[in-house]
């Protein structure tokens, strides 16, 4: 993230925001910046993306479904939109520390002691880490200790649109980004391998609301994709898994999902139509 705090500092915040006896490395500043920054990123990845899917990739018939609400599509964005504010507290205090140095991110290809390779491992890596930790995580939250206070709200939305993917309870929504921002500390990662994974996972998460359920057939027991998170949506206990589907076999979890067989929404609309 400090990559994109010094372009910003450069282009816009020093020379036009800020007053010039306030430095650039002063904490507060570099706090406040931070979380101007991440607001702004993480709605203009949400608005962004999720319209594009809505309106390029979401089937719209799902609307027809009977368990779609009343107003659901505004009711999703409004309830990300007051969210990700306080999603962002806790996120920018661990954009803070990266800031700070205390991580383990690296700048330069030659810092890594694998080069290349190491940069291409460490996505493979980040990738299984954070599906294993958003696994127990989302898990967890589905307990009755949890659900129905922080994930509970998630699970309105039972055939979901891409604006859903991120109309979470605030601690549901951190909690469940918790392995991100988590592996740059334990593990050495290219900051700019660090902010491309970045993106990649919002817009993973909406791809995961949009209910397109086309995967290769050879990778449909493997990719966590729509049609897996769509049965998760509708069946409560299955399915919850990120990218994979390997630590919902490994948790006894994994639902073939329905879409798969026949007995999917689209199957269920079709029926209604027929009658």
């Amino acid at each position: 993230m400090d990559l994109v705090l010094e372009a910003a500092d450069r282009h816009l915040l020093t020379p036009y925001v800020y007053p010039a006896g306030w430095p650039e490395g002063e904490p507060c500043r570099q706090l406040l910046s931070l979380f101007v920054i991440t607001n702004l990123g993480a709605l203009a990845l949400y608005l962004l993306f999720g319209t594009l899917s809505y309106y390029f990739i979401f089937d719209h018939e799902l609307k027809k479904h009977p368990q779609f609400l009343e107003n659901q599509v505004s009711r999703e964005i409004s309830y990300a939109v007051r969210s990700l504010p306080w999603i962002s507290v806790p996120t920018v205090a661990l954009f803070f520390a990266e800031v700070r140095g205390y991580s383990k991110l690296y700048d330069n290809i030659e810092d890594s002691p694998y080069g290349w390779s190491g940069v291409f491992l460490s996505m493979l890596s980040f990738l299984f880490f954070t599906d294993m930790g958003i696994y127990w995580i989302h898990r967890g939250l589905h307990h009755k200790l949890f659900y129905k206070r922080f994930h509970k709200p998630h699970h309105l939305w039972k055939i979901a649109t891409p604006f859903a993917s991120h109309a979470f309870h605030p601690v549901d929504g951190f909690m469940q980004s918790l392995p991100y921002h988590v592996y740059p500390f334990l593990f050495p990662l290219h900051k700019v391998t660090y902010l491309g994974l970045y993106i990649f996972v919002n817009v993973w998460t909406i791809s995961i609301h949009e209910g397109d359920y086309r995967v290769p057939r050879l990778l449909r027991h493997v990719i966590n994709g729509s049609a897996h998170h769509t049965d998760h949506h509708l069946y409560f206990d299955y399915n919850y898994g990120q990218y994979f589907t390997l630590w919902d076999k490994i948790g006894g979890s994994y639902k073939s999902p329905t879409s798969f067989e026949g007995k999917g929404p689209h199957d269920y609309l079709r029926k209604l139509r027929e009658k």
